[in-house]
């Protein structure tokens, strides 16, 4: 297939690149590498899927030295025009949309940015897919839309009309635009509400790479909630497993008329849980850390933050029935990856 995925210089987009491309996929992949965190993280991701630091440079199409089968473009999704002209040259078979303005607390601090990337930005790929017979767009949406659902396990089934953070809004309102594309025009959507991902390349304003770094170097971290949390972790190896089934099965409308949160017996729409379904209390999270560095964790404790929650956990029942796919890496497997992988690229 030929696969457009944005966001391809971020954590998840890089990591889905390089699946595509080790199976055969020819990849297109767009980002705009911005300054929300270290972009040498970012250009570092670009490197290791062979693109040349030349990808700072906008709208230009580099060619990557280590797949035939992969280039990459500098674009804001904001910017129409120009991806309305990538659809019409590259005639894509499937779209992911992995791009957007990512974070709960900073959703508090720059709003604009998410309605900007999350909504304008989304609003461009729809049209897009909807108007170049695009077979299926799958997008990342994320668990922040539960917002303070209180029933575990979190099902798709659930209703999730109650955001608390704009973050989760957009991704909401992600979800919202895309059924009424699959409905109106018959785009295949399907939406990935992602469980704290994790792993090797991981973001650097995230928990596990904040508290490896003040770990290692011997500064404290900051634990909220008083250390009162329990979370989802999802590997990002699994995350990306589940994508890549979901974008070789495009939905289609449900042949037994049931209509739930999740599903539309209207159009070719669906939304999927990935997650681990083993939630881990973040002190055990932070124990694994301690134990793969060697050292001793300093914590200061905080109460939660605006637009948190005390406790994520997925049913992913809907990815086992309908895929055969359930993620399973242990946290304890998932940060040894992680750590090797920390202390080889920072020379820790």
């Amino acid at each position: 297939m030929k696969v457009l995925i944005t966001g391809t210089a971020g954590f998840i987009g890089f990591h889905l690149a390089k699946k595509l491309l080790d199976r055969g996929d020819e990849v297109v992949g767009i980002d705009n590498i911005n300054d929300y965190y270290d972009v040498n993280l970012k250009y570092a991701r670009l490197a290791e899927t062979g693109i040349p630091k030349e990808a700072e440079n906008w709208h230009t199409t580099m060619q990557s030295t280590k797949y035939p089968n992969y280039r990459f473009v500098r674009m804001n999704l904001e910017d129409r025009n120009q991806l309305n002209q990538l659809f019409q040259e590259e005639k894509f078979d499937r779209v992911c949309n992995l791009a957007a303005q990512a974070g709960v607390r900073y959703s508090l601090e720059n709003p604009y940015a998410y309605i900007e990337s999350n909504i304008v930005g989304f609003i461009n790929i729809l049209e897009a897919c909807r108007h170049h017979n695009i077979k299926h767009l799958a997008y990342a949406s994320s668990s922040s839309v539960y917002g303070n659902n209180t029933k575990m396990p979190l099902s798709t089934a659930d209703s999730v009309d109650h955001p608390i953070s704009l973050y989760a809004a957009t991704k909401k309102s992600n979800e919202l635009m895309a059924h009424t594309y699959s409905h109106l025009f018959g785009v295949p959507t399907t939406g990935l509400r992602f469980f704290t991902v994790y792993g090797p390349w991981g973001r650097p304003d995230m928990a596990l790479f904040l508290f490896t770094e003040a770990i290692s170097k011997g500064e404290p971290i900051k634990v909220f909630n008083n250390g009162d949390m329990v979370r989802d972790f999802t590997y990002v190896s699994d995350i990306v497993e589940g994508i890549t089934r979901v974008i070789d099965n495009p939905p289609k409308p449900s042949a037994e008329g049931i209509v739930d949160a999740s599903r539309s017996n209207t159009a070719p729409y669906k939304v999927f849980n990935i997650g681990n379904s083993n939630p881990v209390k973040l002190l055990d999270y932070i124990k694994a850390i301690e134990d793969n560095l060697g050292k001793e964790a300093i914590k200061t404790f905080y109460p939660m933050q605006p637009g948190d929650v005390p406790r994520t956990e997925a049913d992913v029942s809907d990815l086992i029935s309908d895929l055969g796919y359930k993620p399973n890496t242990t946290v304890q497997k998932g940060i040894e990856e992680f750590v090797k992988w920390y202390k080889n690229i920072y020379n820790v």
